[in-house]
């Protein structure tokens, strides 16, 4: 199962290829390859401007319909822009979760002025997002969320804290779960806010990773506000929006991410038949391995991508498991491959190699956006129609 392109889909492969290679020459020659998992605190305002010349070039939200501001982009094309910005070494978006999360929420779900005031800027890249919905009692286990808001004249006030939030720190605003309904059943009495971060009462701590980054922060919530009106979906029907914004994450995207995983198998490869590691049958094996489980999640992500409602169909539901146990686990094949070499960091005081980054962030990939437990619940519960289980 391989995209088939036309001749317009073709044309607009050439002009992404030429306009990324073009940019990436340039001025922006420095952001090649890098702001990645393990490295996103590369050149912030570089990449911030990068994500507005995105914006300005049309190259922002291109699957969005033309009445918000994209070019209304097929699927394919979708598809074929992701795999070439990663071939052409495009740097981490600070601007991806305004982008895939939240701008497909609000056109989904989103009021028409919610869609006027917001879309426009995550089109430009003038505005970040960062998404609250973690806590420290709440992660995979979401709807045992405890911030709360209440309604106090024109405004929700909010009392609570968030953790794991990525981009916190350079984020405008952050589309936050919270309890408006303290009586309500578990999933109920649930809303999705939009909270400006830049405000009293807001407080962010970042996280300090074992790569040495601190792109996650805890987020803490005492008295901060944000407009009445500034609720997607409904007061209390957030929790159906939060599944929503889950739905849209598995989106084209996905395969650029492949495409990043693939470029990091080829580097591994060549070093194994450079320091001769590929002599190893044990290793052969597992590098063999991993090329066959890479395209299998190839093959399970076109038909995942075949289905454009706003649910978690099945093969969504086993995507996020299987990328991120075999990201996770050739993350080890990686530093097995380089032996003695991947005990040596790049540089002092601690500059890791993005091989070394790419190993220690792989460890989080099977806990953030739902543990890996959580994901078989899904699978079963969802997916195969078992019984939840008794205690939950």
């Amino acid at each position: 199962m391989e995209l088939q392109l036309t001749d317009a889909e073709r044309a607009f492969r050439d002009e992404v290829r030429a306009w990324l290679e073009a940019q990436l020459s340039g001025r922006f020659a420095h952001l090649r390859g890098r702001g990645g998992p393990g490295d996103e605190h590369y050149a912030i305002e570089d990449r911030l401007e990068w994500g507005r010349v995105m914006g300005a070039a049309g190259y922002n939200c291109i699957a969005y319909p033309k009445a918000h501001g994209g070019r209304g982009a097929t699927l394919t094309e979708e598809v074929v822009f992701n795999e070439e910005y990663v071939a052409a070494g495009g740097p981490g978006r600070i601007g991806h979760i305004g982008e895939t999360l939240l701008g497909p929420t609000l056109i989904h779900f989103g009021d028409a002025a919610q869609q006027e005031r917001f879309l426009p800027k995550i089109v430009s890249g003038e505005e970040i997002w960062c998404q609250g919905y973690s806590e420290p009692e709440a992660g995979s286990d979401l709807a045992n969320l405890q911030t709360k808001a209440r309604l106090v004249g024109d405004e929700w006030v909010l009392e609570g804290q968030k953790v794991w939030t990525s981009m916190a720190p350079w984020a405008d605003w952050c589309f936050v779960l919270a309890r408006t309904d303290p009586d309500a059943p578990k999933h109920k009495g649930i809303s999705y806010l939009l909270v400006p971060m830049k405000q009293p009462g807001i407080t962010i701590a970042p996280i300090e990773q074992i790569t040495g980054g601190a792109e996650f922060a805890e987020v803490f919530f005492e008295g901060a506000k944000t407009r009445k009106e500034l609720v997607v979906g409904g007061v209390n029907h957030g929790w159906k929006v939060a599944m929503g914004t889950l739905a849209f994450e598995r989106g084209g995207s996905t395969l650029g991410q492949q495409h990043l995983f693939q470029n990091e198998l080829d580097r591994v490869i060549a070093a194994a038949k450079r320091n001769g590691a590929g002599k190893d049958p044990v290793l052969r094996q597992r590098l063999a391995d991993a090329a066959i489980r890479l395209k299998i999640m190839r093959l399970n992500a076109m038909r995942m991508l075949a289905d454009q409602s706003a649910e978690l169909s099945r093969e969504a539901l086993i995507s996020k498991l299987y990328w991120s146990h075999w990201h996770r686990d050739f993350g080890e094949l990686a530093m097995d491959v380089l032996g003695a070499e991947s005990e040596l960091a790049e540089s002092a005081p601690y500059e890791l190699t993005a091989a070394q980054k790419a190993f220690l962030f792989a460890r989080s990939d099977t806990i953030y956006a739902g543990s890996s437990q959580i994901q078989r619940n899904l699978i079963a519960e969802r997916g195969l129609g078992l019984p939840r289980e008794p205690n939950r």
